[in-house]
């Protein structure tokens, strides 16, 4: 309202809030930096520069000051868009946009912090700088400060345009420090691709490599270690006053040669000018001096160049790499591109390739690094590669002495073969003839290359070496270097004058390496190392199959090598030169060459090829030689040529198994003639040992070969070299003689071919190959490496029966069994690690081991396996299958010669558990064997030995017949010493039951023999010590049989069938012994329950009852045995027939022994209890005895002999001492007389008369029931009886019976009613069986009786059964009371 009021009034304007601002600059960094002193490419800020700053800003604040108080009146703003500092200090600093040019020229091109702001701008603003100036030292640091801003900011920057100005620059500028500026210039524009084309399409490349050249002026180049200056060295290089330049001033003036220092001393008196025309080889016509690189550069430019020469072709060779990545061979398909990329074919042009090759003649190590890599990339795939061999790299390159060689390596890798140096007929499929380098590097460094990465090869290049696959040191290396050196010598000095002469190639002889001069090489490997087992074992062979087939090709040349058809003066001849003079001196030779070579060099006369090949054949027989070649074969390289091929046949067996050996021709003729040689162990160089070895394994490698020397001839060949060398064997022989090694290799190669079934037919037609092997084996002692072959061969033979006859027959047992006590087992526990190189004994025991094997396939221990049906394979194949047919004539003489024990081991356990076996002392039951044996053995067999080899002559039953006197005194039973395995029972035996069946038959044998003993020993005619001996035998096979029954369960059922003859020597009663085993034999078979029914079958109970009164001694087991066969029932009725009882009642009754009655006891009470004849024993025994013993030898045996020893009158027993006497002497009277009776007749039964009973007086006249004394027992009611219902029964049946009778004794009626009586009166419990018994209708029915002490009876008798019957039903009770009713009514 006041504002619409008063118009002059101003508005209120209410004030905002007041708002944080947040400063985004960050000034206390400036603040900081701003004390700071700095020196970058954009800033340069100082202590200077601060005051200068301040000074300015304090005139301008009093300039501003004035101005403010002069208008004082006004509002004054400061003119700060015009206010500018004027830094005097860096008035001299050239600055080009934002940067001053000299600090960044300064900077480190690594360092982040110089960045470049804004590139594009100021590059242009460089570049335009550099146009403008025309001061040469403002170009060199403009181009400089590109080179830099380029390299950083190449590729915001991009493509330069200008690119071909550069180029022309550099290739009119006459100042070396612009040149060298330039060319760094251009080493940064082309890291963009596009600027790389703009160089080609101006002739850059061209440019650049007529600037490589000029490295060859480069005098102070630092020397490499170990480096000779080896064209210094040559004879013929004349470094100083190569004239190589012509000059004229005026046309067709033509003046020279000059060498260069003549023509810088023509350019210094001014008689050059820069428009003099100039010419030297090399170039493609005259030109002006300003035009000719090298001169230019050495004569007319000016300034002070930024690299040296070698620097400068460094980086031009770095910028040709860097051109030529950008355009690969191959695109991304591996397709190869054609036409071929540009950059490359320029590098490849005539122009240039051979200039920058010949930069390896510097021998800088960077250029020579360079050059490798350059012309690696370049040639790729590149059509003109095969004719890169004319530039002379291979030779300049190979002279090349540093240690930097991998990618020179990695460069005569990819080129070496691919060079058309060679017509492709004349070089045929070998690497070396294919390769450029073959001519300068041995064979093996050209395989090696090729078969192996750059970086192997270099490091064999760079080394020392004598391996199978190269021999290579220093001093070849230096010898190569020479050889290159001498042939290119008139070429290398004339680039020290013109760097821009051309090689002119010549081809090289063959460098001859005198260190090679005795290798034999092939394949890729010297033979000599590769057969040296000791230094180079196992070598590694690459390719097998190749290696055989080049092997056998050079075998063949070497065959068919003839001498040299060319002499010194042919050679003299072909090159011009005089003869008659001596000999001509190398380098007038090697002149005469390169004049001949380079006139008929089909690459410039295509009509003299045929005189090329003459003049080389010529220059390579001069001047390796060749005269020294030996005239035709050389034994030494056909010795290493047999030796390579059988190491091929050794370690390759698998790869070479599928091929047909080819070389059995060859090696068949060198085996035959050198066995016709009579020279044979004259020779230095003997074939025979190499040529037999290559036989072994050719055919130890697969069968297709076996059968190819048996169609060769090669069997019947292989004896007479064998025949040949056997007779030159001695005791003296050493292991290294031709004829042992021969022997040896011989017996491996009959050892393989013996596997095969032909092969063996042909041995077999030839019997003088085993009377070979027994000889060899005869001198086992001296040459044991050697014998264990023939060991081993004869092992091969006994794959065959008629082999092993014939060996058998030729006395091969005696050596071989004579081997096997050379063993020493303690070498092999010792844990001592022993090779048969060092230690003999390591190689006796490997003899043994193999002689065993041996022996064991003669006589086929070897487990054979079965055919399906079920026969033995053996028989069928004849042992084609690997396995030797059983021979039984041989396994007699072996189980004669080493025991039959020893002998079936060879077929079943270890050899070193044989041997060890065999040579130490053992006694068990299956071998005696100690000190005596194995001397007895090893004289018999020394003699053989002797008679066999010395006198044709051996034993007639070859060792079958042959016995140890310590094993005739034994008894051998089953091939088991009986008495040993008596001493050691409990011996494991092999086979327990055929021992057992053996004993058995024995012992059958020997059972007429002594029941005649018997009868002779009771008419006293026995001769005592020839029967001892055959009794004492008899004794050891029963002892045996007890000890093989008892201690082998399950082989006494081979007792069954042949109980009649145990059971009758148990009648010998002169043998007590004989008798004692037999029982004890008997006692052992008991327990199996067959045997027990075969003794049943047998009846021959008769004679073990014998023994109860015959040999007392043996009572107790006598009653054991009889005790185990009474389980079968027809053993006891056998038993009862035979008197058995009789026997046993003597016993029990009058034996003096507790133990033998007590046993007595049981076996009644088992026979008692059989449930068939059981009661007619108890029967039988009870006519001697009362029942009561019977129940108490079925109870207790011992309390039953207790009763009979004692005195008794009891309810159930009236026994005293005239009882007992009665017994005993009725029953020793009836077993004598039956004893008498079967002793002479076995057959005789035993049988007691039908009334017969013992009658001894105790309890006669007493009324007895069931087994009770009724008397006694009504005196002593509570005597527990033993039985008391069957007493009950007894006693009312009886007690019924007497009140049934009419008139009954009143005695006994009441005796009886009594017991009963007291027996309800005292066991109340036993009424409770009273009514089933069914007698108490016939006691009621008694009631009735006429005779009134019947009733009285019966009333008694329910009286006492109504007292206890309490627990009886109400209708029982009631019958009596009925039975009282009816009493009462009849009672008066």
């Amino acid at each position: 309202m006041g504002v619409n009021g008063n118009p002059n009034q101003k508005p209120v304007i209410l004030r905002k809030r007041r708002q944080r601002i947040k400063i985004e600059a960050n000034w206390e960094l400036f603040y900081y930096r701003f004390q700071l002193d700095h020196a970058c490419s954009n800033l340069i800020w100082n202590l200077k520069t601060r005051e200068e700053l301040r000074d300015a800003l304090e005139g301008e604040m009093r300039a501003f000051g004035v101005d403010r108080e002069l208008g004082n009146a006004t509002v004054i703003s400061w003119n700060h868009q015009e206010f500018e500092v004027k830094y005097e200090c860096l008035s001299d600093e050239i600055k080009i946009g934002d940067y001053y040019l000299r600090l960044l020229l300064e900077e480190d091109e690594n360092e982040e912090s110089s960045a470049i702001k804004r590139s594009y701008e100021f590059f242009n603003e460089l570049y335009h700088r550099f146009l403008l100036t025309p001061k040469v030292m403002m170009k060199c640091l403009c181009l400089q400060a590109l080179a830099i801003v380029y390299g950083k900011c190449f590729e915001e920057i991009g493509p330069f345009t200008d690119t071909k100005y550069i180029v022309g620059m550099l290739d009119r500028c006459t100042d070396k420090l612009e040149r060298d500026r330039l060319i760094l210039f251009l080493n940064k524009l082309i890291l963009n691709k596009k600027n790389v084309k703009d160089v080609m399409d101006s002739n850059g490349v061209r440019i650049l490599v007529d600037l490589l050249t000029l490295a060859h002026l480069h005098t102070s180049r630092a020397t490499v270690p170990l480096q000779s200056n080896v064209l210094e060295a040559s004879p013929d290089m004349k470094r100083e006053g190569e004239k190589e330049w012509y000059f004229g001033n005026a046309d067709k003036e033509r003046r020279g040669p000059f060498s260069f220092e003549e023509m810088q001393e023509f350019w210094n008196t001014g008689v050059l000018t820069a428009k003099t025309r100039c010419w030297a080889q090399g170039m493609d016509g005259w030109r002006p001096l300003q035009a000719i690189p090298q001169l230019k550069w050495c004569l007319l430019a000016a300034g002070q160049p930024v690299m040296n020469e070698s620097d400068l072709a460094t980086l031009i060779l770095n910028m040709l790499i860097t051109m030529c990545s950008y355009y690969p061979s191959r695109d991304q398909d591996n397709a190869i591109i054609r036409p071929l990329p540009k950059i490359k074919r320029m590098i490849s042009d005539n122009a240039c390739l051979p200039h920058i090759v010949q930069l390896l003649l510097t021998f800088d190590p960077i250029l020579v690094e360079k050059v490798a890599n350059v012309l690696y990339l370049v040639m790729q795939d590149n059509p003109n590669l095969q004719r890169l061999y004319l530039t002379g790299v291979f030779f300049f390159i190979m002279m090349y002495t540093g240690s930097n060689v991998l990618p020179v390596a990695r460069f005569l890798k990819y080129t070496h073969l691919k060079q058309a140096f060679k017509s492709e007929e004349s070089k045929g499929q070998d690497i070396v003839q294919r390769s450029i380098l073959g001519p300068v590097l041995p064979e093996a460094m050209v395989c090696y290359l090729e078969n192996y990465e750059a970086e192997r090869f270099s490091e064999i290049f760079l080394g020392e070496f004598d391996t199978p696959e190269a021999i290579w040191s220093s001093e070849m290396r230096r010898m190569m270097i020479e050889k290159i050196a001498a042939h290119i010598a008139d070429f290398s000095p004339r680039l020290q004058s013109n760097t821009r002469a051309l090689y002119q190639y010549c081809p090289i002889p063959v460098i001859s390496f005198p260190q090679l001069d005795c290798e034999l090489f092939c394949n890729i490997y010297y033979l000599r190392h590769l057969c040296d087992a000791i230094r180079f074992p196992n070598w590694p062979i690459r390719d097998a199959v190749k290696l055989l087939k080049d092997t056998l090709e050079a075998w063949k040349r070497e065959v068919e090598k003839k001498p040299p058809s060319m002499s010194v003066d042919d050679a003299y001849d072909v090159l011009n030169l005089p003869k008659g003079q001596g000999q001509h001196e190398e380098s007038k030779i090697r002149k005469a060459y390169f004049r001949l070579a380079q006139k008929y060099h089909p690459d410039k006369n295509p009509e003299g090829r045929d005189m090329f090949e003459k003049v080389n054949k010529a220059y390579e027989f001069l001047c390796t030689k060749s005269a020294r070649i030996v005239d035709g074969p050389d034994p030494e390289n056909i010795i290493l040529i047999l030796k390579t091929q059988s190491i091929l046949f050794n370690r390759h067996q698998q790869e070479l198994e599928p091929y047909k050996y080819a070389g059995y021709p060859m090696l068949i003729k060198t085996i035959k003639m050198e066995t016709d040689d009579e020279q044979l162990f004259s020779k230095t160089s003997p074939l025979l040992p190499a040529a037999t070895e290559l036989a072994f394994h050719t055919v130890n490698c697969s069968a297709l070969n076996a059968e190819e020397l048996r169609r060769e001839n090669g069997i019947e060949t292989l004896l007479e070299a064998l025949s040949r060398c056997v007779p030159i064997l001695t005791a003296s022989s050493k292991p290294d003689d031709m004829a042992v090694q021969v022997c040896g290799h011989i017996c491996r190669c009959y050892s393989v071919a013996a596997q095969f079934e032909e092969c063996r037919e042909k041995i077999i037609e030839l019997p003088n190959i085993i009377r070979d092997l027994c000889h060899i084996l005869f001198y086992g002692k001296c040459l044991p490496k050697t014998a264990a072959l023939a060991v081993q061969c004869v092992s091969s033979f006994a794959i065959d029966f008629f082999l092993q006859t014939h060996l058998y027959h030729a006395g091969v047992l005696w050596h071989l069994l004579v081997y096997l006590f050379n063993y020493d087992y303690t070498l092999e526990e010792s844990g001592v690690q022993a090779n048969q190189d060092t230690n003999q004994q390591e190689v006796a025991n490997n003899l043994a081991k193999l002689s065993l094997v041996a022996l064991s396939r003669l006589g086929g221990y070897t487990p054979t396996p079965s055919t399906p049906d079920g026969s033995n394979a053996v028989a069928v194949t004849n042992g084609v299958d690997g396995t030797p047919p059983e021979n039984p004539t041989i396994r007699k003489s072996l189980a004669a010669m080493l025991t039959p024990y020893i002998a079936r081991k060879l077929g079943t356990g270890s050899p070193a558990e044989v041997l060890k076996l065999l040579n130490s002392n053992s006694e068990n039951p299956y071998l005696i064997w100690n000190n005596g044996t194995r001397a007895e053995l090893l004289e018999f067999l020394e003699g053989q030995q002797e008679g066999n080899i010395k006198r044709g002559e051996n034993d007639k039953s070859f060792g079958a017949d042959f016995m140890f006197n310590d094993h005739n005194k034994e008894l051998i039973v089953g091939e088991i010493f009986v008495r040993v395995y008596n001493e050691q029972p409990t011996f494991p035996l092999e086979y327990p039951k055929a021992f057992a069946a053996s004993l058995l038959d024995y012992v059958g044998s020997q059972a007429q023999y002594l029941h005649t003993l018997l009868a002779m020993s009771q008419s006293n005619k026995v001769e005592s010590q020839q029967h001892a001996e055959r009794l004492r035998f008899a004794e050891m096979a029963l002892e045996a049989l007890r000890n093989v029954i008892k201690n082998n369960p399950g082989s006494e059922s081979e007792c069954i069938g042949h109980f009649k003859l145990l059971f009758s020597l148990l009648r010998v009663h002169g043998a007590g012994r004989v008798q004692q085993l037999v029982l004890e034999v008997v006692n052992t078979v008991t327990s199996n329950q067959e045997c027990v029914s075969n003794i049943a079958e047998s009846l021959v109970l008769s004679n073990l009852l014998l023994l109860l009164h015959s040999l007392p001694s043996s009572r107790q087991m006598v009653l054991e045995t009889l005790h185990a066969l009474t389980s079968n029932t027809k053993i006891i009725k056998e038993a009862m027939a035979k008197g058995a009882l009789i026997y046993l009642l003597d016993l029990f009754c009058n034996c003096t022994h507790p133990q033998v009655r007590t046993q007595t006891a049981e076996l009644f009470s088992k026979m008692t209890s059989d449930k068939l004849v059981g009661p007619k024993v108890r029967l039988t025994l009870m006519r001697f005895l009362p029942g009561v013993f019977m129940d108490a030898m079925r109870d207790n045996a011992e309390a039953a002999v207790q009763i009979f020893e004692g005195t008794h009158e009891n309810p159930e027993l009236i026994w005293n001492d005239t009882s007992r006497e009665k017994v005993s002497t009725t029953v020793r009277e009836m077993m004598l007389e039956h004893f008498k009776q079967q002793k002479d007749n076995p057959d005789v039964n035993w049988k007691l008369p039908d009334d017969f009973t013992v009658a001894y007086g105790a309890g006669q006249g007493e009324v007895e029931v069931g087994g009770v004394f009724l008397r006694i027992f009504i005196a002593q009611p509570g005597w527990v009886l033993r039985k008391p219902r069957e007493f009950l029964v007894s006693l009312l049946e009886t007690l019924s019976e007497l009140l049934e009778k009419n008139n009954p004794n009143g005695e006994s009626l009441e005796t009886v009613t009594t017991a009963a009586v007291c027996l309800f009166s005292t066991q109340s419990h036993l009424a409770d069986q009273v009514p089933p018994l069914g007698h108490l209708p016939r006691i009621l029915a008694a009631l009735n009786h006429k005779n009134n002490a019947v009733p009285k009876s019966s009333i008694r008798l329910i009286h006492v059964l109504s007292d206890n019957e309490v627990r009886h039903s109400n209708v029982l009770f009631m019958q009596h009371a009925a039975v009282l009713h009816l009493f009462a009514i009849k009672t008066p």
